[in-house]
């Protein structure tokens, strides 16, 4: 996929949760914070503590949407 149809789909889900796995196997979960168009931003929050995870493009290989079910 193209950095811009990359870039343009990430915008399109940002704040929501999701999954994004990597070429190299790697499987990360947050709310996408921030896009650039080199890299995409992640908030994954453990329990009590939060981190920044920066993915860049060329190393997304899929990207899944997590549905939270409504209250």
């Amino acid at each position: 996929m193209e950095r811009q149809h990359t870039e343009n789909l990430f915008r399109r889900f940002k704040g929501q949760l999701v999954t994004i796995k990597t070429v190299t196997g790697g499987i990360y979960e947050g709310r996408i914070t921030e896009i650039t168009n080199d890299y995409v931003s992640l908030l994954s929050k453990e329990e009590a503590e939060s981190s920044i995870v920066f993915l860049f493009f060329i190393a997304v290989e899929s990207m899944m949407v997590v549905d939270l079910p409504s209250r």
